[in-house]
């Protein structure tokens, strides 16, 4: 992360989680029109919505004002709920994606292969685990390009 997007994680994680959410991560982005502080929660309860997200944003509003975590530079603060196709990173997102369907990419081919399908049924610092009808499957962290939910269309 960035000096800002780390400083503003810090920050604003109690007041997420005092609000009933989880403060996934935070980006501090350069747009088109300039730049744009993004957070992205989480509710192990229920779905995120919008009217949470505005919640959240008019609270972090004020005091992020008061901190000025970007030394006066604008942005646009945007806070939303995790996207489906949002890229799994850390082990509390593999956590939240125990038994559910993950597609992985691969920088090296493991047994010819550098795309996987299965459902995540294990991890741990050093290897995730899927499994699908066929087989299950070890594949090494530090390898993996990409993790995200595996949406069928």
């Amino acid at each position: 992360m960035s000096r800002v997007a780390d400083l503003v994680f810090d920050f604003a994680r109690p007041i997420v989680e005092e609000m009933g959410f989880e403060l996934v991560e935070v980006t501090y982005n350069k747009t088109h029109d300039g730049r744009e502080l993004s957070l992205s929660l989480y509710n192990k309860d229920r779905p995120v919505t919008i009217e949470d997200c505005e919640k959240v944003s008019r609270a972090l509003d004020g005091p992020l004002d008061e901190l000025n975590p970007t030394n006066d530079e604008s942005y646009t603060l945007s806070v939303g709920s995790l996207g489906l196709d949002r890229e799994i990173k850390t082990d509390a997102d593999l956590g939240r994606s125990m038994n559910k369907e993950l597609e992985i990419t691969l920088y090296k081919a493991q047994n010819k292969i550098k795309n996987f399908v299965g459902v995540l049924i294990a991890f741990d610092s050093e290897t995730i685990t899927l499994e699908n009808d066929k087989e299950k499957v070890i594949l090494a962290r530090d390898n993996i390009a990409s993790a995200r939910l595996y949406i069928k269309i």
